[in-house]
């Protein structure tokens, strides 16, 4: 298993390089024709030249426009955790769902008592349909 595991990295690493450059606008393409990058990626892309030459040089990456990573915004925005025994709206869903189970159970209970006593009928000889 292990052995097979570099040429699938590499396969991997080639698939999305591909990929990535297909689905890349061209004014976003750096040094070549999207085009030419194509075909480098495809030529090059066992020995991975093509694949690592794209993700390095072809692609241009912006940074973000707040000058902040994705990380840093959300450590700026984290809500505060809240327990679920604490969280109001939590609480108010297992009541609504509680509410739902108890009308659903007795739904079946009366289907219960209706079915038995249809049994009961049927087995004193009367007609099950009370005509």
């Amino acid at each position: 298993m292990f052995r097979y595991l570099p040429y699938l990295l590499v396969l991997a690493l080639w698939i999305y390089a591909f990929i990535d450059c297909l689905n890349t606008p061209e004014e976003e393409v750096r040094g070549l024709p999207k085009v030419v990058w194509v075909i480098i990626i495809l030529l090059f892309g066992e020995v991975l030249v093509g694949p690592i030459a794209w993700l390095v040089v072809g692609k241009v990456r912006h940074a973000p426009a707040n000058g902040s990573t994705p990380s840093e915004w959300h450590r700026n925005h984290r809500t505060p955790w809240v327990a679920p025994d604490d969280n109001p709206e939590f609480l108010r869903s297992l009541k609504e769902e509680n509410k739902k189970d108890e009308a659903l159970l007795k739904d079946w209970e009366a289907d219960l008592r209706r079915r038995e006593e249809e049994l009961r009928r049927h087995e004193r000889g009367e007609n099950p349909k009370g005509d």
